[in-house]
């Protein structure tokens, strides 16, 4: 068996150009858009790109999100190419954050669910969890005993 692992391994054709493809991602940029004109300019500059799958506008939240092959870097320096200040999504959902009202995290201009991605919002990871599943457990020997 050696022998022919050793022809198989000598005959197998492979590339040496190694292509790097690039995830698969969603990026999220802030764009503040007041019409259907500065709507239309971000989705077609962006919807341009090589890579790009799909594209949504939601000018309420001033979000777009760019689905596709793409960097987030790249989509960002083609949405300010229209005049355009953007940044990306600097939001996360409400209830993924443990302190939301951290004064860095709170955020009025925020869209309604969301609040600033910063570091105090997120518990810390020296942090004990408490897990609410052993309180009344019968294997913890300080479980209440009214049950």
């Amino acid at each position: 068996m050696g022998v022919l692992d050793h022809f198989s391994d000598l005959c197998n054709v492979t590339s040496t150009r190694k292509s790097k493809r690039k995830p698969m991602q969603t990026v999220d940029v802030k764009v503040k858009m007041d019409c259907d004109g500065c709507e239309r300019r971000v989705r077609n500059s962006v919807s341009s790109m090589r890579g790009v799958k799909s594209v949504e506008v939601i000018r309420k939240q001033s979000k777009v999100s760019v689905t596709g092959y793409v960097e987030p870097n790249k989509v960002l320096k083609r949405i300010r190419s229209t005049g355009k200040r953007a940044e990306i999504w600097p939001y996360i959902p409400y209830n993924l954050v443990t302190y939301p009202y951290v004064a860095q995290a709170y955020d009025k201009k925020a869209p309604s669910g969301y609040v600033k991605n910063v570091v105090q919002a997120l518990p810390s990871p020296n942090a004990p969890m408490v897990k609410y599943t052993t309180i009344f457990s019968d294997d913890n020997p300080n479980a209440c005993s009214i049950m």
